[in-house]
């Protein structure tokens, strides 16, 4: 019994081992960090920029895991169903709470994941073709009701975030444009500095250089406050178009029933390194501002922009074929 004693304790203290992010300094092997989107987009820069710094961190290596598709479902599902240990973690985008909106996933949102926190904002701005005959956001939804469907506006695809802002607007407005979805945000930026299309969605990084060049004009930024980097550009509010607020963001979240002192450990981590004066700036320069929340405030954030984009969709008619 004694030797049987000895066996059952160290399975148990095995088994404790593999909570380790939230008991001891360190996880006990590499993390994996699970980002939906192809390398090279806003969330793979994220994703590496956080997971190199937890990583030192912790003292372990925390690699970034890519499994683009389906709008970010395809990596969110294989954390989904990952064990809530600690060791599988997801980098999720602001789609993550619209992809539900538009049909039956293989996943819960709420009861299949975990928050932990968020870690950026990345304000968004109407961004147009400088021949378009429209200087500022009023000028662009005066002309679009004065000439329907002369408009065109591109997004990265079909129920993505940056079609919804589009939809959103139409909404919020009465005006009508059409809508022309390509396979991700580059080549919608390139039809609109070619002027095949006249306004897309953009994040501050992915439009900025064209703002500043005057490739691209920038009508507005749909956040509360003005973005530091476009100073001079108004928010959507300011421009005269009220309630028009979208903030693209990214997450990290784990997969659902992780305990609440390993959730503790690792969003404290995750705060503690995005109030960093060295990680601020790093975000920064990708156009994203730090944020660092508590879980319950991310939680409120999915479920609001849940309930958003489900009445955008159902009064859009939008559907993903």
């Amino acid at each position: 019994m004694g030797r049987l004693g000895a066996v059952l304790l160290a399975v148990t203290l095995g088994a404790a081992a593999d909570v380790a992010p939230a008991q001891g300094t360190s996880p006990s092997r590499p993390v994996r960090m699970v980002v939906g989107f192809a390398p090279g987009g806003g969330t793979d820069i994220i994703a590496r920029l956080v997971a190199q710094k937890l990583g030192e961190r912790w003292g372990q290596a925390v690699v970034v895991d890519n499994r683009p598709g389906a709008s970010g479902n395809i990596g969110a599902e294989l954390v989904a169903r990952s064990a809530p240990d600690g060791h599988t973690l997801l980098m999720a985008f602001s789609s993550h709470a619209s992809n539900p909106a538009l049909g039956k996933l293989p996943f819960d949102v709420e009861r299949d994941f975990t928050a932990i926190t968020q870690v950026g904002s990345a304000p968004m701005v109407v961004a147009a073709n400088p021949g378009l005959p429209a200087k500022t956001l009023g000028e662009l939804i005066g002309y679009a009701r004065a000439h329907p469907g002369a408009v065109k506006f591109g997004s990265s695809g079909v129920g993505t975030p940056v079609h919804l802002a589009g939809e959103l607007m139409m909404q919020l407005t009465g005006i009508s444009m059409v809508h022309v979805p390509y396979k991700g945000i580059a080549p919608a930026m390139t039809a609109v500095l070619a002027g095949d299309i006249q306004v897309t969605y953009a994040a501050v990084l992915s439009g900025l250089q064209h703002f500043k060049s005057g490739r691209l004009r920038p009508l507005a930024v749909a956040s509360r406050a003005r973005y530091p980097a476009l100073p001079e550009v108004p928010t959507a509010a300011e421009a005269g178009l009220a309630g028009y607020e979208i903030d693209f963001w990214y997450a990290l979240l784990g997969p659902g029933g992780m305990p609440a002192a390993l959730v503790e450990r690792i969003q404290r981590d995750a705060s503690a390194l995005l109030n960093s004066p060295d990680m601020k700036d790093s975000l920064a320069a990708q156009g994203c501002i730090a944020v660092g929340g508590t879980p319950e405030a991310l939680n409120a954030l999915i479920r609001s922009e849940y309930q958003l984009w489900s009445k955008v969709v159902k009064a859009g008619g939008v559907k993903v074929e």
